[in-house]
């Protein structure tokens, strides 16, 4: 009864200080009291001056108040609701050295020890997702190192091959692409290294795969995945060229996955993070030329070596009529530009073509060739030319001349006009006022740039089509280049190839290109053909090209 008595004078007092303002001094003989927050013990708050008790803001089911002891807040993580004791004075403690274990002997190499082990450090590579899960293969020698770009250009016979030799089944009803699927899902399961390429293409939802140029970029079993980690630490865009080893799929997994980026765009990762983006790199006019002369008796690029000289960096435009000879003329002007500067890449890309004339390119042209054909969906059209305008892009981000030689953009734009949404607003012809904004967008692209590469673009535009959008089409786009090859149906109703008007073509600032004294007599021819007949004026350029061998003796024999 004393004691209980004692207590309870106590707390009058302590209360009675509280509301005072002032606290009572703690007896040296009694513990310090805590606030177990998991408890549903309350103190009073030292502002309260009416005599309420509040919950501390800190107080919350989980948290411990500052100044807890190190005691409280062990016993605070671990969830015990048991009272805290009170600190006791931090007391050095004697650390007892670790026992080490004895070395392990090994027989291939020298002592190791647990402490070595220790000490190298673990590789962390945000890059490889198997070895980051602590599941290294081990590699079975015997198993060979597979490449899906070398799978991929193997004929069907070489690949059933090497099917039967990995045990593959049903290889008579499987096609080319799952034939290299099943083919590098066998070699996997030997452990075999397989290592994979391919030109990125990022998708909406942040990750990407890597599409092969064999397909025409069309998507296929043995895509690549890579995901938006790797996508973000390399700083990848749509049209970079990814190679790295790969690794197979996994347990509801549907492709394969880039396991380690070893290149992008033939160069090491880290020069990646060093390009300038191709949007701020600045534009200028030609100012190299692509020489055409090749053989004296290929008059049709001599021609255009003369009439429309072509640059690094042109935006052309060949206007052609139906059977003008316009896709001939194209592969002659790649041809040239192969075998005078090799060092130039080439792309083709076919839209809405023909599936014959895709073969003729195909065989005539040493060069990519991209195609889509007239029974494709416009979808496919537009993924294609969007695939090649990004690669191109990416490889000029490196300083590479690329070509691309376009059969048409009237097709592609109208393939645009077919999937964009419906804005109100309609073109005579029935063109979308905003269908043609990325038509020109992929046309604008073409230039030189000042600090090193250049993007050329020869696009064909149709016209007397008897189609209202294709006029409205190559109105939109007449003034959008700097040089125009104009092809005329009357010379080939006179079978005159090549059939070009050369008065409608020419090349803007082509005195960036030309000599001044070759401009001066190339000047001077175009006023002497001024007034005569476009069917006239070739067939007379035509027979004093066949009796000269070179474009330069020709010239000279013009009095200026």
């Amino acid at each position: 009864m004393e004691r209980s008595s004692e207590e309870r004078d106590r707390k009058h007092r302590s209360e009675a200080s509280a509301s005072a303002g002032r606290e009572e001094p703690v007896r040296s003989d009694k513990r310090p009291e805590f606030y177990d927050p998991l408890s549903d013990q309350r103190e009073r708050h030292p502002s309260d001056s009416d005599g309420r008790y509040k919950r501390r803001p800190y107080q919350r089911r989980g948290f411990a108040p500052r100044g807890a002891s190190p005691h409280a807040q062990k016993a605070e993580i671990s969830g015990n609701r048991q009272p805290s004791l009170p600190e006791q004075p931090q007391q050095q403690q004697m650390q007892q050295p670790q026992q080490q274990k004895p070395p392990v002997s090994d027989e291939s190499g020298p002592m190791k020890t647990d402490t070595d082990a220790a000490a190298k450090p673990i590789q962390d590579d945000k890059n490889n997702d198997q070895y980051r899960n602590g599941d290294m293969p081990i590699r079975d020698k015997t198993a060979p190192s597979l490449n899906i770009t070398e799978l991929q250009e193997k004929g069907m016979e070489d690949l059933a091959k090497m099917g039967g030799e990995l045990g593959v089944e049903g290889i008579g009803a499987l096609d080319k692409s799952a034939l290299i699927f099943e083919i590098l899902k066998a070699n996997a399961e030997k452990n075999g290294l397989m290592y994979g390429s391919g030109y990125l293409e990022v998708l909406t939802d942040g990750f990407g795969f890597l599409r092969s140029p064999s397909y025409c970029y069309l998507p296929c079993p043995e895509d690549i995945y890579l995901s938006p980690s790797q996508i973000r630490r390399f700083s990848l865009k749509t049209g970079d060229y990814v190679a790295g080893q790969i690794r197979p799929p996994r347990e509801k997994e549907r492709f394969f996955a880039m396991l380690k980026v070893e290149s992008i765009n033939h160069e090491s990762p880290e020069k990646k993070k060093s390009i300038i983006p191709f949007e701020n790199l600045v534009p200028y006019f030609p100012t190299k030329r692509f020489i055409l002369e090749q053989d004296p008796n290929e008059i049709s690029t001599r021609v255009v070596d003369i009439i429309t000289p072509i640059g690094k960096g042109q935006r052309g435009l060949i206007v052609a009529q139906p059977r003008t000879g316009k896709t001939v003329l194209l592969q002659k002007i790649a041809n040239s530009i192969l075998a005078n500067s090799p060092e130039t890449y080439m792309i083709v890309l076919l839209i809405d073509e023909r599936p014959e004339e895709v073969t003729d390119m195909k065989r005539f042209v040493k060069a990519e060739v991209v195609s889509s054909t007239f029974d494709e969906p416009p979808e496919r059209h537009v993924q294609v030319a969007e695939m090649v305008i990004e690669k191109a892009k990416r490889m000029v981000e490196f300083k590479k001349d690329v070509v691309i030689l376009l059969d048409s953009i009237t097709r592609l734009a109208r393939a645009y006009n077919t999937l964009q949404p419906h804005s109100g607003k309609i073109l005579s012809g029935g063109v979308d006022s905003n269908a043609l904004h990325k038509p020109k967008r992929f046309f604008g692209a073409a230039r030189n740039i000042e600090t090193g590469g250049s993007l050329t673009i020869i696009a064909t535009a149709l016209i007397d089509t008897g189609s209202r959008m294709d006029e409205v089409i190559f109105e939109e786009f007449k003034g959008t280049g700097n040089m125009e090859l104009h092809l005329d149906r009357h010379l080939t109703d006179r079978r005159v190839y090549p059939a070009i008007n050369i008065e409608k073509s020419g090349t803007r600032k082509e005195e960036l290109l030309l000599h001044p004294d070759e401009l001066q007599r190339v000047w001077t021819l175009r006023k002497a053909m001024n007034g005569v007949p476009p069917v006239e004026a070739m067939e007379l350029l035509i027979g004093k090209l066949k009796k000269i061998k070179t474009n330069i003796e020709f010239l000279m024999t013009l009095q200026v």
